[in-house]
């Protein structure tokens, strides 16, 4: 962002319903509306920075580089990631989930029922690590990686027998399975994750005013607006 342009650019990872989707062509979810809200409060413009890479963990590469102000795409505050950018104050608080087709396997119902199965996830998502774990411990068969943009195939094999579960953050998974005949999330709460914006590492005044916005919103009434509309609550978790 600069004094030139006046524009908050923002990097988001398409698509990741009900954080950011494309809704008749135009964006559309939870950061987007959320975002545009931060940018109004900072009297600047907003913009949408598609990121299209196929490990996500790639989009802090592209912060790095300047592509974009900020990343707003239901991102989960690591250790890991805080090496690589600044984050702001959370905004929400989730955790991952698993789906599986239950026609399929109508006996699993949670992480302690997938010894011997292979788990579905996206590359650079944070169920990679969580999956990999059960793995290592024997209560996982294995691992299949997809690329970031084909969670699409990732649910079209639980059907087909290309994976037997997936593991994603609760609200994006409940949503991608609302019209799939037997994919059900079977569990929740796997972990729990804070999700915030992100911004380039040392820009602490862009952090300090996305923060200001972000408290303005939670005390107009704003923020608990945007959980209710797109996440289901108007509670953090």
């Amino acid at each position: 962002m600069t004094a030139e342009t006046r524009v908050l650019r923002v990097g988001s990872a398409l698509p990741d319903p009900p954080f950011e989707f494309r809704d008749g062509g135009e964006p559309a979810g939870f950061d987007v509306e959320f975002t545009r809200a931060v940018a109004r409060e900072l009297g600047l413009a907003w913009s949408l920075v598609p990121y299209r890479g196929t490990d996500f963990n790639g989009i802090f590469d592209a912060l790095a580089d300047g592509e974009f102000d900020c990343i707003a795409s239901g991102t989960t505050v690591t250790p890991e990631r805080r090496a690589r950018a600044d984050f702001c104050a959370p905004y929400l608080v989730s955790g991952q989930s698993l789906a599986v087709d239950t026609a399929r396997h109508p006996g699993v119902r949670g992480v302690d029922d997938l010894r011997g199965l292979t788990v579905g996830v996206q590359h650079g998502n944070t169920s990679q690590p969580i999956v990999d774990r059960l793995v290592a411990q024997g209560r996982a068969g294995a691992i299949r990686v997809y690329a970031y943009d084909r969670i699409g195939q990732a649910l079209d094999d639980l059907s087909s027998g290309g994976c037997d579960a997936v593991m994603k953050l609760a609200p994006v998974l409940t949503w991608l399975v609302r019209d799939r005949p037997h994919v059900e999330v079977v569990e929740r709460g796997i972990s729990r994750e804070e999700i915030a914006v992100a911004v380039r590492t040392g820009d602490q005044g862009l952090r300090d005013r996305i923060e200001s916005a972000q408290r303005t919103l939670a005390a107009d009434g704003t923020l608990d607006r945007l959980r209710s509309k797109w996440i289901g609550t108007p509670v953090q978790e």
